[in-house]
């Protein structure tokens, strides 16, 4: 029986989930912001924009009315970026099937969300605007994936954490494939803080890549394949250290594959946007445009993709702030984007200080 499915957010995670869940035999309504997607979707069943080259089921229905795509669904998956989540979620809650609680809701939006109360994590900040039915029944999905590879057909595993093992359960049954596997998990808040914090470690990452390509034969040829490692593992550490702080349950989530897998995937993918924009600070000199963090936030759009880790810098450092923690990747990360310090200086820094 086909399950009535709703996708919010057409860019090219929320496409390629919608082409998993199609392909199994559901309708699938997808909702994407501007009309030229949705209609180019709906007649060439393509997603030029965002999924180039990949062939859409016809069973996915593209529309911009939000309303229309979540109402009356059994599963609705947001996968909006985090700088733009809240308004449209607050747009879908008086919807019939919502109001009633009869939609099961996911989200595949990795960030933090900011509130009066500081940065907090997605599903705690959505249960304040979703009707009472949703408290702690939300489900959060993640893991080492991208949608290129994922559209192609390329295995991939995802976890999806929940409160709820029911929910849980219903998503990963909705969307487990033969090249897509899902497990469930309950550690909810170690899974969320993962998803946010590595885009943070896979810029700094990136531009460590960049300067060791480019130091290959120079002044500063210190740079190499373990001094990838070393910061790869270093941030991991950073990541569980907040994820802990933040109400994490299983340490072990972060040696799963929505912790090391995410990261690692993240850092050293091609399709990485975070590990691309590390590597164009160093390539393109990208942040001279910029006068610090606030204003590359407030016009990261002029980028032509969204590098999520450039927002998520700014909320952790007021998160280790808060906690009292020390995470020397990540707040030298916000310096950088900041233009309090150069990449070269943070990194001789950051090493010399291991040593």
């Amino acid at each position: 029986m086909s399950a009535k499915t709703a996708v919010l957010g057409a860019g090219a995670w929320g496409t390629a989930v919608a082409k998993v869940i199609a392909e199994k035999g559901n309708e699938v309504d997808l909702w994407a912001y501007e009309e030229a997607t949705a209609e180019e979707i709906n007649t060439k069943h393509i997603n030029s924009r965002y999924l180039s080259g990949r062939p859409l089921p016809p069973s996915i229905h593209a529309t911009t009315d939000i309303r229309a795509a979540a109402d009356g669904k059994e599963f609705i998956i947001l996968a909006l970026p985090s700088l733009y989540l809240l308004d449209p979620v607050k747009e879908i809650t008086t919807v019939p099937s919502i109001r009633e609680g009869e939609s099961l809701i996911a989200v595949i939006t990795k960030g933090f969300l900011p509130t009066a109360k500081g940065p907090r994590l997605i599903l705690e900040t959505l249960e304040d605007y979703l009707p009472g039915f949703y408290k702690k029944s939300l489900v959060y999905i993640a893991g080492p994936s991208h949608a290129e590879e994922v559209s192609l057909g390329k295995i991939t595993g995802l976890i999806a954490a929940s409160e709820s093992a029911k929910n849980s359960i219903r998503y990963r049954d909705l969307l487990k494939s033969k090249y897509l596997l899902v497990f469930s998990s309950f550690d909810v808040r170690g899974v969320q803080v993962a998803a946010a914090a590595k885009n943070v470690i896979a810029i700094a990452f990136g531009i460590l890549d960049a300067l060791k390509t480019r130091s290959v034969g120079g002044n500063n040829d210190i740079f190499g394949d373990g001094t990838e490692s070393l910061l790869l593992a270093a941030g991991l550490n950073e990541i569980q250290t907040l994820g802990m702080a933040m109400g994490a349950t299983h340490p072990e989530t972060f040696t799963s594959i929505s912790g090391v897998g995410d990261l690692d995937v993240t850092c050293r993918s091609v399709f990485g946007r975070n590990r691309r924009f590390g590597r164009e600070i160093i390539e393109k000199d990208i942040l001279k445009t910029y006068k610090n963090l606030e204003d590359l936030i407030g016009r990261i759009d002029s980028l032509g993709y969204l590098p999520e880790g450039a927002v998520a810098a700014k909320y952790v450092k007021q998160l280790s702030e808060k906690f009292k923690l020390k995470m020397p990747i990540s707040t030298g990360l916000y310096q950088i984007l900041n233009r309090e310090i150069e990449p070269l200086d943070f990194l001789h820094s950051f090493l010399g200080g291991l040593g």
